[in-house]
């Protein structure tokens, strides 16, 4: 791995693995509602929230979401990474406090074209919270034409 530029598509196989865990804080939902403009009250409102099928305030699921891209920027590939697309599938609440751990497996390699696709999970205590894949692009050592078209 490259300290600046992460796994090179040369680098990378079927299988590999990595994980990111983040704790959802009060201060991240109030700043993702601020940044998003998302304001709804089963995020922000506790009381509206306690009458809601959740029984309780619920993070943004982007926001849990999001713990996927940190996954893949910080690990695998890693820096130089560059998403092009993602499917998700909300499966739980993610509730302020929980601890969302993504988890992102390389399940295809396309070498001539600088892709990736990847599995996506994201887990707190265990239990699934939101499922998908990912499509990225990455460096490459041979200087291949990596281009977003």
């Amino acid at each position: 791995m490259n300290e600046l530029n992460g796994y090179d598509i040369e680098d990378i196989q079927v299988g590999m693995s990595a994980t990111f865990a983040k704790t959802i804080s009060e201060a991240d939902i109030v700043s993702f509602a601020a940044a998003s403009g998302d304001n709804n009250a089963v995020h922000m409102n506790e009381a509206f929230a306690q009458t809601t099928a959740f029984k309780g305030r619920i993070a943004h699921g982007m926001l849990g979401a999001s713990v996927i891209s940190a996954a893949l920027a910080g690990n695998l590939p890693g820096p130089g990474t560059i998403y092009l697309g993602q499917n998700l599938r909300f499966k739980a609440p993610v509730r302020p406090g929980d601890t969302v751990q993504a988890t992102v497996t390389v399940t295809e390699v396309i070498t001539d074209k600088c892709r990736v696709k990847l599995n996506t999970v994201c887990t707190v205590g265990g239990k699934v919270v939101i499922e998908g894949d990912a499509l990225v692009m990455t460096t490459s050592r041979a200087q291949r034409a990596c281009s977003v078209a």
